[in-house]
């Protein structure tokens, strides 16, 4: 259950912030207070602390700045091994297998999203959604080392997703490191049957912006 809470309140946390988040605080405070003192826990309430002291319209705008606006802190975990390639469109499909086979539908969002991932888990597929993190953990770890270069806050809410992981095997380690060094490939093909609008996610408050 630890780390189903874990999962469900980054799932909550890793969504665009609005009103919803700011009435779901004393339920995400008093969840995270349950898991103790471990590092998921301490993570997390750092970034609820972040929350609260910080206005919603900020909160909005570095979101945007962060997910929306830098390739290299993106929250879609296929991107980082496959780029904008063919090939990512089929670990696309393995991402939507998983989730039909779990009885989860995705709607709006491309179903490697982090956050969706970790919804997964929320929901109770927990051993599913582990799964697909730790397949994908190279990238998991270049999203971290980015999100600690930028300085966003949104590190602590990775770092407490990959806390709840198993330790990385050497392969995995391996894995990171060279996908440090290479970068995830450029080649720009499309992503069928996921056409490339569908990356392009334009938030309130950005030219084009609408709710």
């Amino acid at each position: 259950m630890t780390d189903r809470t874990v999962h469900l309140t980054a799932s909550v946390l890793l969504s665009y912030p609005d009103e919803r988040l700011i009435e779901a605080l004393p339920l995400l405070n008093a969840a995270v207070a349950e898991l103790g003192p471990g590092e998921p826990g301490r993570r997390l309430a750092a970034f609820l602390g972040h929350v609260s002291a910080t206005p919603l319209a900020e909160l909005a705008e570095h979101y945007v700045a962060t997910f929306d606006l830098k390739r290299r802190c993106s929250p879609y975990l296929t991107y980082y091994t496959y780029g904008d390639t063919r090939r990512r469109g089929m670990a696309l499909l393995r991402f939507k297998h998983a989730y039909q086979a779990a009885g989860f539908e995705v709607a709006d969002e491309l179903p490697d999203h982090l956050g969706v991932v970790c919804e997964l888990s929320g929901r109770g597929a927990t051993e599913e959604a582990v799964r697909l993190l730790r397949e994908h953990r190279a990238g998991l770890e270049t999203l971290l080392r980015a999100l600690r270069e930028e300085g966003s806050p949104y590190a602590e809410v990775v770092t407490a997703v990959l806390a709840t992981l198993p330790p990385p095997t050497e392969r995995e380690r391996q894995a990171a490191l060279r996908l440090a060094e290479a970068g995830p490939p450029a080649e720009e093909v499309g992503l069928e049957p996921y056409g490339h609008e569908a990356l392009v996610r334009v938030r309130p408050g950005t030219p084009g912006g609408s709710r």
